[in-house]
């Protein structure tokens, strides 16, 4: 009772800006709700469109707007329809401060979703907070998108820290694997990391091989891989994204060492790493695995399939799967929030989400004291150019 109380608190004192006046829960006083008129609910999302993760951006982006296009069509929420308001930041942390004081003061939105990169949440949840406006769904696996509990912090994805954990047991105790090392920028996401491994490991008995880190710009590997080879590393954890994943990967090919598993994560699950020769038996911990288009399909999910491949002209990558599962859940939340839309009844909403079974196959879950919607890891890996789930439903 206590949670769900502060919940209400926080809503009825922020809620303001521009949007339709509601009645609070005794009929005598109304607040105007931000982002929320009679026809529209304006929702946010500051992202990477043009940078080093717009693999990212774009895709969950497009997914996230062919299911709130999709509901507009059918007529909206509760006779609303949705506007989503993309701002590209580059992946960069002062173009995203940038864009959320915009999204915020001048767009006045009534929630955040899909907000892109560590780094950046953690720099503007607190300004989110503070204006009364949720987090919904970010595309980042930090602890801190639902440590500590908060009512505004609700996440679909796996988390880094459980990921890495859930890798380091499964390869030691099914895989015999015996020196466990560790790759990983040097940021707030690659701390991450290394903390699961280091966490996981002393959980074990064991202790750390060799660490190496670097920064998300670093472009050499030839010192860091040496480092590793030394250790005698035959397992590694990788906290990198797209592309020093790569570079990772070819400098090891490259220098011809052999006998080692490469695991990585969400961050570091594409296409794009697949397609390199050196991607070759690399293996990632997901909560969604990637889809082919020759894959066996449901028909909802080949129309799916289909609908985004019309329009967009390419297919749909496990960023465009994330953005149309976050964009159902949104639409899911409001619905069930009713016309009387507030902060409030949102959040009472998605926390009411307790057997949510996306399109893809997977299941999401949430309550008033959990705010970590996945509920299982799924290990993939790399072979001959395609990724292939391997296990599923994978703890530690």
């Amino acid at each position: 009772m206590k949670y769900l109380s502060l919940t209400l608190v926080i809503a009825l004192l922020w809620g303001c800006g521009s949007g339709s006046e509601q009645a609070d829960t005794a009929g005598k006083a109304t607040v105007k709700v931000r982002g929320v008129t009679d026809n529209e609910i304006v929702l946010g999302n500051h992202t990477d469109l043009s940078g080093p993760v717009a693999i990212w951006g774009v895709g969950a982006t497009n997914g996230a707007r062919l299911r709130f296009d999709r509901a507009n069509d059918e007529g909206g929420i509760h006779g609303r329809k949705i506007r989503f308001i993309v701002e590209d930041t580059q992946y960069q942390v002062p173009r995203s401060i940038q864009a959320v004081n915009k999204l915020i003061n001048r767009d006045n939105i009534f929630a955040m979703v899909l907000g892109l990169g560590t780094p950046m949440n953690n720099a503007l949840m607190t300004t989110q907070f503070d204006s009364n406006v949720p987090n919904l769904f970010p595309i980042s696996g930090a602890r801190s998108m639902v440590e500590p509990l908060h009512p505004m912090k609700f996440t679909q994805r796996g988390i880094y820290y459980d990921e890495m954990r859930a890798a380091v047991k499964y390869f030691v105790q099914e895989k015999g694997k015996k020196a466990v090392c560790a790759i990983y920028q040097d940021t707030d996401y690659g701390q991450e990391i290394l903390e699961g491994v280091e966490d996981q490991l002393e959980s074990m008995g064991m202790a750390i091989a060799g660490v190496s880190a670097h920064k998300p710009t670093e472009s050499e590997f030839t010192a860091a891989i040496l480092r590793l080879r030394k250790a005698e590393c035959d397992l590694v954890l990788m906290g990198t994204v797209h592309r020093d994943t790569i570079l990772v990967l070819e400098t090891a090919r490259k220098m011809g060492w052999e006998g080692v598993a490469w695991v990585g994560n969400n961050a570091a699950y594409g296409q794009v790493i697949a397609d390199q020769k050196s991607g070759e038996g690399y293996y990632a911990f997901v909560h969604i695995a990637k889809l082919y288009a020759d894959d066996e399909m449901t028909p909802e999910v080949r129309a799916w399939w289909d609908e985004y491949v019309e329009r967009y002209g390419v297919e749909p990558d496990l960023p465009a799967m994330e953005g149309y599962r976050a964009a159902d859940l949104v639409v899911t939340a409001l619905h069930g929030a009713g016309r009387e839309l507030t902060v409030a009844s949102l959040l009472g909403a998605v926390e009411g989400i307790s057997e949510y079974h996306d399109i893809f196959g997977y299941r999401v879950s949430f309550s008033a004291s959990k705010h970590s919607g996945a509920t299982e890891s799924v290990l993939s890996q790399v072979q001959n150019g395609r990724w292939v789930k391997l296990e599923q439903s994978i703890g530690y």
